[in-house]
């Protein structure tokens, strides 16, 4: 057992509390412990720029908790206030029982952070800066060395453990930084936006690591993301966030259905006439709503039934539909229908834009 937090087991055994997680899940929501509670949570810059509006959720312990949002809309704000690298305006939280203003001490303890930048001394080798991060939590060196060995096998980069980190490509950088945030073996990880900038078979390699936190090793893992894939494939329930407040809560599939339905997106050549009321009357039409003078977006239970009605119904009063298309429930639907913007459009402002752009640009590198 280690001085700080949960001792992990060697790679590939399932520890205790992994097995006691398995089984917390497979029975549903029923004996699943608060690990962080955040109440009315505010976060004000400069006395005007709100940038964490009041939030309020909890995270279950040995879950992957997920805010999904687009640049800008406080995500990394959040985690900075969680991680006691911000103070809060207002409200309270508490992590892993402790209070985040009374015993600040006590909760960087028993966290890691693997943030959105790239930390890591790319003077030192991958092992000397996993050491470092060592000294800082106060870990002994006895400790620290068997640690970092067991850290550099989970991430598979023990054959470059003794290579300074400016030959590292972008994966395994990333990868560095996760067994960094590792070192104290945290009861809570906190990744925020922990693939930006990777291409897709390393990003894939990187979810395989957070899965194995989870389910080998019971950690509560705490994730920002705009990726849609990555938080419906990684996330138990995800926070959909939006300009600082928090909109809903629920894991993908809750989120995804209660959209009620498949959704077809439909456009005509005539501008002048709302055919939202002839849609309307269609069978098993639930919902319609123009979204551009020509165009509309409408909700059916079973959409590929729904939509030659649709097309049908329109020629038969003399309108010439221009295109169509129907997809099923997606977490960017969801977030369009909540916010009426698509995260895929959100840019975030300009100097966040150039951050992440630096960021992508070492991760390619």
């Amino acid at each position: 057992m280690g001085q700080l937090g949960l001792e992990l087991q060697k790679p590939g055994k399932i520890s205790l509390i992994g097995m006691v997680m398995k089984m917390v899940y497979a029975n549903g929501n029923g004996g699943k412990s608060i690990i962080m509670e955040i109440r009315d949570l505010k976060k004000v810059f400069n006395g005007t720029v709100v940038a964490v509006d009041g939030v309020t959720f909890d995270v279950y312990e040995g879950e992957i908790f997920g805010f999904l949002g687009p640049n800008g809309a406080g995500k990394t704000t959040t985690i900075s206030v969680l991680t006691t690298l911000l103070r809060p305006t207002s409200g309270t939280a508490t992590v892993c029982g402790f209070d985040l203003l009374k015993a600040p001490n006590e909760v960087r303890k028993r966290i890691g952070v693997v943030p959105q930048e790239y930390t890591a001394d790319e003077d030192l080798t991958g092992y000397e800066n996993i050491i470092f991060c060592a000294d800082l939590y106060g870990i002994p060196r006895r400790i620290s060395r068997e640690r970092a060995d067991e850290l550099l096998k989970l991430v598979e980069l023990e054959s470059a453990k003794d290579r300074k980190v400016d030959t590292y490509s972008g994966g395994m950088r990333r990868r560095l930084e996760l067994a960094c945030g590792l070192i104290n073996h945290p009861r809570i990880l906190f990744l925020d936006e922990p693939t930006l900038g990777l291409d897709v078979q390393t990003r894939a390699a990187v979810w395989k690591y957070i899965r194995r936190l989870r389910e080998e090793y019971g950690m509560t893992l705490f994730l920002t993301t705009h990726y849609l894939e990555e938080a419906d494939s990684l996330c138990d329930r995800i926070a959909i966030i939006d300009r600082g407040k928090i909109v809903k809560i629920g894991s993908p599939k809750e989120l995804k259905d209660s959209l009620g339905g498949d959704v077809i997106e439909l456009g005509v050549q005539e501008e002048n006439d709302d055919l939202a009321p002839l849609i309307s009357t269609v069978k098993h039409v639930k919902e319609v709503r123009r979204t551009a003078p020509s165009e509309y977006r409408i909700k059916s239970e079973v959409g590929e039934v729904t939509a030659p009605m649709i097309i049908d119904a329109l020629r038969s009063k003399g309108y010439r539909v221009s295109k169509i298309s129907l997809t099923r429930p997606t977490l960017d639907q969801v977030y369009l229908e909540l916010t009426g913007r698509s995260i895929r459009e959100e840019n975030g402002d300009r100097m966040q834009a150039m951050r992440q752009r630096m960021i992508m640009r070492r991760a390619r590198g």
